[in-house]
């Protein structure tokens, strides 16, 4: 017993930031951040930072709460404490579904990128592959997948790493090359060549990209002290909006923003000129390995959580059931696999603009949990001044978000695809769960 409670509380805080950065640096951040770049240009950088701002108060939130009280349903606990049962089966319905458009929204970009190689083959072919690859990475089980994971977040790390060295080596006119001078803009125009209206509606893809990051909120009750959460959500955020902002302000300083496009990473755009006949091969194959391992890390992710969802009587209680392999709840694997079914035919059917619409869709449905994380928070935890002006700051930064996917005519398929399934959730929560009172009174 006292072992399994020290293998449970073994991370220190420094770990805890590593390994956050390896689950949550994804496609949403090397191939979603083109989309971003076409809307506001250089100010692209802003809307990392102020992204990165609004992560790291849900981060501090979640991390809080589970200082105070550790729990298994985590942030669907926290909800249902908060505001009742049926907002908790809302929660966890929500962060389901938003993981399987995660898991959509990863199987299209790599299948995207994979066509850098196989120009002519469908979308749905390559979707199918990564898809029957992925269940296979999972049915490792929990030893293996782990082991997996730990090579792929270091392959994708160094790929962003590469393109920093590359990048400086441009700027500095150590790199043969055809590319314009690095320029820096100097006027409003430049800095915001589409207006207020492409900034605001680029701050959804700044925000996907720091999507994952609840799960290290999560896992903060595996640190040795519990009162290193904040600390390592915070060495966390500033290590992502480190990479992040200098990565991309060395891309957009390379090249004019109109010629980055969402069917390539906007790091091998700024490098095209370069005299590099490795590098676009070499980070395309980096890239397909971070999104592969974002979307097995998602269905890793929903095969636990609906597990957990039945445990908590907000699923069917089949999904509970012990019919395990390697530790595995095949039941709960099998609905995610029947979610990864629909991304397949979604790519055969919709192959032009399914990228940018689930995305959009994940990321709004992913805002909404987080929401619901400080909403929490603040009902359930002692608040300072400090305390409440962060989680109104984070929670406005959150809705200006979501609302900035109508000012773009191509985001908006995704926002009502997004609020569709939210009615959903919600309709069936309200139909399925009756308060606490009603409970308990029956």
């Amino acid at each position: 017993m006292s072992k399994k409670k020290e293998k449970n509380t073994s991370l220190n805080w420094w770990q805890l930031s590593l390994l956050g950065v390896g689950c949550t640096i994804g496609t949403g951040y090397f191939l979603g951040s083109s989309i971003g770049i076409g809307l506001t240009g250089p100010s692209i950088v802003i809307a990392f930072l102020l992204a990165a701002l609004g992560t790291y108060v849900v981060f501090i939130a979640l991390a809080k709460l589970t200082a105070d009280d550790p729990q298994e349903g985590s942030f669907c606990y926290y909800a249902e404490q908060a505001f009742g049962n049926r907002v908790g089966f809302a929660c966890g319905w929500n962060y389901w579904m938003s993981n399987i458009l995660i898991i959509g929204s990863q199987l299209t970009a790599l299948s995207i990128l994979s066509r850098f190689w196989f120009d002519n083959v469908p979308l749905w072919v390559f979707a199918s592959i990564y898809s029957l690859l992925g269940i296979g990475v999972v049915l490792l089980g929990t030893k293996g997948f782990d082991s997996v994971e730990n090579v792929l977040a270091a392959v994708k790390t160094a790929a962003i790493l590469l393109f920093i060295v590359l990048g400086f080596l441009a700027v500095f006119q150590w790199l043969d090359g055809t590319g314009p001078d690095p320029s820096v803009p100097s006027s409003y125009n430049e800095l915001f060549p589409r207006g207020i209206k492409g900034f605001w509606g680029s701050l959804i893809y700044a925000f996907y990209a720091f999507g994952g990051i609840e799960v290290i909120g999560l896992m903060a009750m595996q640190l040795k002290q519990k009162q290193d959460a904040p600390k390592s959500g915070t060495a966390l955020l500033l290590l992502l909006a480190i990479i992040y902002t200098v990565s991309l302000g060395l891309a957009v300083s390379m090249v004019s923003f109109d010629q980055f496009t969402d069917k390539e990473s906007p790091f091998v755009t700024a490098l095209s000129d370069y005299h590099l006949a490795f590098f676009p091969h070499v980070f395309n194959a980096a890239i397909i390995v971070a999104g592969f391992s974002t979307m097995t890390a998602a269905l890793f992710g929903v095969t636990t959580l609906l597990t957990t969802l039945a445990h908590d009587g907000n699923a069917p209680k089949w999904f509970e059931k012990k019919i395990k392999y390697k530790d595995l709840p095949l039941p709960s694997l099998g609905l995610a696999v029947v979610g990864l079914i629909c991304a397949v035919i979604a790519a055969l059917l919709l192959p032009g603009k399914l990228f940018e619409y689930i995305t959009t869709a994940a990321g709004i449905l992913i805002l909404f949990n987080w929401i619901c994380i400080v909403l929490s928070n603040m009902r359930l935890l002692k608040q300072t001044f400090f305390s409440i002006s962060g989680n109104i700051i984070g929670i406005l930064l959150m809705l200006l978000a979501i609302s900035g996917i109508l000012a773009e005519k191509t985001g908006r398929p995704g926002f009502y695809l997004s609020i569709g399934f939210a009615a959903i959730i919600v309709l069936i929560a309200w139909l399925v769960k009756k308060p606490h009172k009603e409970q308990s009174s029956s």
